[in-house]
């Protein structure tokens, strides 16, 4: 990449030099770069100089260094060759008789590929060029006959757009040909010939033998060696279709199409006499005898294929042979240029076929007008399923979603950066503008001001396309209600059919990537946000509800959006931690997938209501319900104090305190984490990046968690009676390593020794049901009777078993007696000795 931006650079300041000096570099005059000293006013001893440049040099720069990618060849030519019509056809509109009659008055493009000769042409009707059109705009390089012309249009206040503004796209023929002709005719001149192989000089003659043209240009590519590939027909069609399929003029194709054809019988015949004279006399014996045997083999098949008719049926003989016709490729029609409210549902899909390549309906589509300081048009449609690799990490499918237009050419679907943000790369569409700025090729797109405006446009029209299939279901959901008042309770049925819900399914991970990497658009993606929560139904797969239906069923003194994440749906809704709010009535959203907790962590706040988690040491209920909780727990820490001073004396490092918990109604204990720290789940998913530092994020995961113990439940009771009486610590701190152990599972975390948990909790187990955990594990062995060994050999089974000779004898009696007895009861009479002889 450096070195094309290298020579680039060479090549604009060349392109400078020429601007500045007003005169351009031709081709067949290289000393014309002349030294000038001319003094500048700046400094009256001042001298004034040209740059110089060879042009061979320069001619390869331009060839090998602005096109990154060789296929873009056809694309430019056949935007000079839409350029040449565009003038014409301009120029016709004061005089009509430029066009002509006939033929000459077809305004067309059309493509051949020549295998034999090994070259492609390039012919268009337009407005052909005169000698002097061929030295000043083929043999000047950067020369622009379309600027020119535009500049004349200008002065005369015309509106015509054309896509030719640097004049190289001529040259990009030879990032596949050796040598490039021109043959054209213009109604001014004759016609002429020009010829190069893209060195130091071309040549220009009258073309007195050649094809005659009515008026326009054929180019002729000579292609190169490893470039046989573009003689293609299918690679030629591909290329047609994907660049060029939108230009205004029809685009025609020659095709070769291999088809058999009936021989007529007189011409065979004919054919047959022939070459009979041509046969030697010493082969006339042979032939004989050949015939003889033809017609003979000719009369077995008549007798045979005979309908009865008494004539003979002949099948026609035929023949192969290669029949060219033209094709033409843009059939489609721009009609993102049209009025929307004269292109049909139908029209609209099959458009969406053709871009997106996915058959079927889009699931939603937006065709709009930019307007403003850059105007341009779109269409945006929402895939009906999301593309491959969507969220597996590949952007290639990103950067090739939006196509961008520059006056229905093709410019480019792959951007260095995506058009679109990643968290919008499922849309597919085009953008069409003739404001964007063009590089010296049009594969280089300039980073400027329109592109980041066009770029915003499409971002805000991208959410008020979701917000549309929002509002539609919202629509849904009242009539819904409406019909559900009058109807008795039996009758009510579910959640209606939601189309955003479908969306939601498909694509909500791209709206929650939206919320964290998109800062000047959070508000607006926040309100796309779907969630499972404590109040909805989760065997409905339509009921989820939005922040702002959150919102409205806020108790009145609740301060935060509280939530709580898991693995999946069962562990967040069977998590300790929601117990007692649920029990107050508190609605808690449900996060179960990865990248919810991260885009929470993106989004602080809520129309101005903050989120809280559950887990975290900070929470806390409504203010009421808090000062009671408040008052509540004022007397139990004074009570439960010595435990929860011994159990942290006891546990240590493990935790950073030991405290009575206002969330608890029926679990034991729960470990809650700092404010500012990870969730349970957050630090699971942390660890188990594949490229993961733990000492990155060390500082977000303390290992110290916070303890939090039920009062009122009666293990806990239990464990302050036995540290109060003193007799017991032993047993109280192994019973308060176990509680934590199993409130590090209970509250999503991850055991950190498995091997002490396992030891101290079949202890445990052992003394629930009397078996002491000292107690010396034994080997024992019980002793086998007399011939017990040999009789359980013999029940398992030996493959290798030996069968004697005499069983082999009887078991294969047995089946012949059984054989013929099936054979008198089934073989039907007559049959009996070929049925015996096969058995």
């Amino acid at each position: 990449m450096a070195w094309r931006v290298f020579g680039l650079l060479v090549v604009l300041s060349a392109l400078f030099a020429v601007s500045i000096s007003d005169t351009s570099i031709n081709i067949g005059n290289v000393e014309s770069a002349k030294i000038q000293t001319e003094p500048l006013s700046a400094h009256p001893d001042a001298q004034k100089f040209q740059f110089q440049a060879e042009v061979n040099r320069l001619m390869d720069i331009i060839i090998n260094s602005l096109y990154s990618n060789r296929d873009v060849f056809l694309r430019e030519l056949i935007s000079n060759a839409s350029d040449a019509l565009d003038k014409i056809r301009f120029l016709a509109l004061s005089d009509s008789k430029l066009l002509g009659e006939g033929d000459a008055a077809k305004l067309e493009i059309k493509v051949r590929a020549d295998k034999h000769a090994g070259t492609l042409e390039i012919t268009d009707s337009g407005i052909g060029m005169t000698r002097d059109d061929l030295i000043k705009n083929l043999g000047t390089i950067a020369k622009s006959g379309t600027n020119a012309f535009l500049k004349k249009a200008a002065e005369a206040k015309d509106t015509s757009n054309l896509i030719g503004q640097f004049g190289v796209g001529f040259y990009s023929a030879y990032l596949v040909a050796d040598h490039v002709t021109v043959t054209t005719k213009h109604n001014d001149d004759k016609q002429y010939v020009w010829e190069s192989g893209a060195e130091q000089t071309f040549t220009i003659y009258e073309d007195k033998d050649g094809e005659p043209l009515l008026r326009g240009t054929r180019l002729t590519l000579h292609l190169k060696d490893d470039a046989q590939e573009y003689l293609d027909e299918a690679k030629l069609k591909d290329l047609i279709k994907r660049y060029s399929q939108f230009i205004n003029f029809p685009i025609f194709f020659e095709t070769t199409e291999v088809v058999e054809v009936q021989v007529e019988e007189d011409a065979e015949e004919g054919e047959q006499a022939s070459s009979e004279e041509e046969k030697p006399k010493g082969d006339e014996e042979t032939d004989t005898s050949e015939e003889k045997d033809e017609e003979t083999d000719s009369d077995d098949e008549d007798i045979k294929v005979s309908d009865g008719d008494g004539e003979d049926d002949k099948k026609p003989k035929t023949k192969t042979e290669e029949r060219k016709s033209w094709t033409l490729l843009n059939e489609n029609k721009p009609i993102w240029t049209r009025d929307p409210n004269d292109i049909s549902e139908e029209e609209y899909t099959s458009f969406y076929e053709g871009i997106a390549k996915l058959p079927g309906k889009p699931l939603a589509r937006s065709h709009f007008k930019g307007e403003g300081d850059v105007e341009f048009r779109s269409i945006l449609y929402i895939p009906d399923k999301p593309p491959v690799g969507l969220y597996s990490g590949t952007t290639e499918e990103e950067k090739e979603a939006i196509k961008l237009y520059v006056r229905r050419v093709l410019v480019t679907d792959k951007f260095e950066y995506a058009l679109l943000p990643r968290y919008l790369g499922f849309l597919v569409g085009i953008v069409d503008s003739d404001d964007i700025p063009i590089n010296v090729s049009r594969e280089m797109l300039q980073q400027s001001k329109t592109l980041d405006i066009i770029k915003r446009k499409l971002i805000r029209k991208g959410l008020e396309m979701f917000r549309s299939l929002m509002k539609q279901d919202e629509e849904e959901v009242e009539k819904k209600e409406d019909e559900d008042e009058e109807k008795d309770g039996d009758e009510k049925a579910g959640k209606p059919k939601s189309k955003y819900i479908d969306f939601w399914n498909k694509y909500g991970k791209s709206i929650k990537l939206g919320v964290i990497e998109d800062t000047s658009n959070r508000g607006r993606i926040a309100k796309l946000l779907r969630f499972r929560t404590s109040k909805t139904n989760t065997d409905d797969p339509y009921d989820w509800a939005s922040l702002d239906n959150y919102m409205d069923r806020m108790k009145k003194d609740q301060d935060h959006i509280y939530y709580h994440s898991g693995s999946d749906l069962a562990s967040v809704q069977e998590s300790p931690f929601l117990e007692k709010l649920l029990k107050k009535g508190y609605e808690v959203l449900y996060l179960t997938e990865p990248i919810d907790e991260h885009m929470i962590m993106n989004l602080p706040d809520y129309d101005g209501t903050k989120f809280m988690s559950i887990s975290k040491d900070n929470f806390k209920f409504g203010e009421k319900d808090q000062e009671e909780e408040k008052t509540k727990s004022k007397a139990l820490k004074k009570k439960f104090k010595p435990l929860t001073k011994f159990l942290k004396e006891k546990l240590g490092d493990k935790v950073s305190k030991v405290k009575i918990s206002n969330r608890l109604s029926q679990s034991v204990c729960v470990l809650s984490t700092d404010q500012y720290g990870y969730s349970a789940r957050m630090e699971i998913i942390m660890k188990a990046q594949a490229f993961a530092d733990p000492d990155s994020f060390s500082y977000m995961t303390p290992k110290a968690k916070i303890m939090e113990l039920n009062p009122h439940h009666p293990l806990v009771k239990e464990m302050l009676h036995m540290v109060a009486d003193g007799g017991q610590d032993e047993r109280a701190a192994e019973l308060g390593h176990l509680v934590y152990d199993t409130a590090l599972i209970s509250s999503g975390y991850l055991i950190q020794d498995n091997a002490v948990f396992a030891k101290r909790m079949y202890k445990w187990i052992g003394e629930s049901v009397g078996v002491d955990a000292d107690e010396e594990v034994v080997e024992e062995y019980p002793e086998a009777e007399e011939g017990e060994d040999n009789k359980e050999e013999n029940e398992e089974g030996d493959d290798s078993e030996e069968v004697s000779g005499e069983d082999l004898a009887a078991e294969f009696a047995k089946f012949e007696a059984e054989a013929a007895r099936s054979d008198n009861e089934e073989a039907p009479a007559g049959d009996d000795s070929e049925e015996k002889d096969e058995l």
